[in-house]
């Protein structure tokens, strides 16, 4: 039961994740056009600041708890790594209890402040003369908050089953470092050499 409800969040934040990835290739578009028109044509648009900062905070705010269940965020684990996976259970146990929640449930209620007076008032971007609309950017805060919670709530589950069974459940991979891919490749170059 305790995996299948780890799965079901890790799987709702992968196919948020995986949507908002598509942010990615609508920036590159956007970014390209302006370029063209402003270089080429000599004519810049009045919403291309104000499109590349929504859409790259969009990215950046709905792929926070996509990158926090696949185990991508940065940590400083100089000595964590050579922790048993029991020990490092109950320390990750703790500091999500101590650090991890008290932020993001300050993110959530704070965010739908925010979000939500930005929204009841339309607020339009300063920055461009179109009025180019950030309110639904700002109520994505709480949205990622939300995902955040729930993704924190899977990686506790994650330690319970971790402690009880001395080893970390295995994460959902849908998408691979190069690095990682030629380390392997390289890996199993040198296994076929060693039996030839």
């Amino acid at each position: 039961m305790i995996l299948g409800v780890i799965r079901s969040i890790d799987l709702l934040n992968k196919s948020i994740g995986h949507a908002f990835a598509w942010c990615i290739v609508i920036l590159v578009l956007g970014v390209s056009w302006e370029v063209f028109v402003r270089y080429a044509l000599n004519d810049p648009t009045s919403w291309a600041f104000d499109f590349s900062f929504i859409l790259y905070g969009a990215l950046f705010l709905m792929s926070g708890a996509y990158t926090l269940s696949r185990g991508g965020h940065v940590r400083a684990d100089i000595f964590y790594r050579r922790l048993k996976p029991r020990t490092q259970a109950k320390l990750e146990f703790v500091l999500y209890i101590l650090f991890y929640f008290p932020g993001v449930l300050a993110l959530v209620i704070a965010g739908w402040g925010y979000g939500h007076e930005a929204m009841a008032i339309r607020e339009v971007s300063v920055n461009s003369p179109v009025g180019v609309p950030i309110w639904p950017l700002k109520m994505l805060i709480p949205a990622a908050g939300v995902l955040l919670t729930l993704q924190g709530i899977a990686e506790m589950l994650r330690c319970v089953l971790c402690l009880q069974t001395g080893a970390w459940p295995a994460r959902l991979h849908d998408v691979e470092e190069l690095e990682e891919q030629l380390v392997h490749i390289q890996t199993i170059g040198q296994a076929a050499g060693d039996k030839a």
